[in-house]
């Protein structure tokens, strides 16, 4: 662990301080601090009350097609859903990474993904997303369980189609050469919405356990910032 330039931590074998701080980041302190001072009692509790009811619409709208942990005993969530995804892996060879990746293709990026609990999605929609984004994200959702439905139903199979392919760069599919058991128009169009509104990400599936375990630099090498040398 990095030191501390005033107090000491690591022990005595601790590298010089790079980045530390004993007691975690200030600036989030002050942050916080002026996210309260700002909304005053009452703002601060309505917030929390459509932060609550934001996610307990979700709740409604997903937890048939996707089961939700640590539910209350009247059935209601706090500002948070985390839903399970751990069963596709049984029924449609799918992990939750796989589910991350196509939500990409729907223009999303994928909420916390293998916390609190490996293999789930922890939702958390906060009080500042509008009905319309909710409904947005949630459509995307329910089309991506269609699409693992397809897959338990052996129309694809787990281990060639939509979702272990995502997500789909515009030169994958604008590539005179497509194998794929799916139409390009799938790939990139799942939902008409996507067609006003398209994001298109840049770089199509990486190994993520690779990239954690592998420092790759792409930085020019040093030689390249040296100032060329007057005659």
């Amino acid at each position: 662990m990095p030191t501390n330039p005033t107090i000491p931590t690591g022990g005595e074998k601790a590298i010089p301080a790079i980045s530390g701080a004993p007691w975690g980041s200030a600036l989030i302190l002050l942050i916080s601090y002026g996210y309260i001072k700002m909304l005053g009692s009452h703002g601060v509790t309505e917030s929390t009350r459509i932060a609550i009811l934001n996610a307990n619409y979700m709740k409604a709208r997903l937890e048939n097609d996707y089961p939700v942990l640590y539910v209350g005993e009247g059935g209601r969530i706090a500002h948070e859903m985390i839903i399970d995804c751990r069963g596709f892996k049984q029924t449609a060879g799918i992990e939750v990474e796989d589910i991350a990746k196509r939500l990409m293709d729907y223009g999303f990026h994928a909420p916390t993904v293998s916390f609190p609990v490996a293999g789930t999605m922890m939702i958390e929609p906060t009080e500042s997303e509008a009905l319309q984004e909710l409904d947005r994200f949630c459509e995307a959702l329910l089309s991506i369980r269609q699409e693992i439905r397809e897959i338990e139903k052996e129309e694809f199979s787990q281990d060639n189609n939509v979702l272990k392919h995502a997500p789909h760069t515009s030169e994958v599919v604008i590539s005179s050469e497509w194998d794929r058991p799916y139409s390009r128009e799938k790939a990139v169009f799942p939902l008409n919405w996507t067609r006003q509104s398209k994001f298109w990400p840049s770089v199509s599936r990486i190994d993520n356990a690779f990239g954690d375990r592998n420092l790759v630099c792409t930085c020019p090498p040093m030689e390249s910032y040296e100032e060329p040398v007057l005659a």
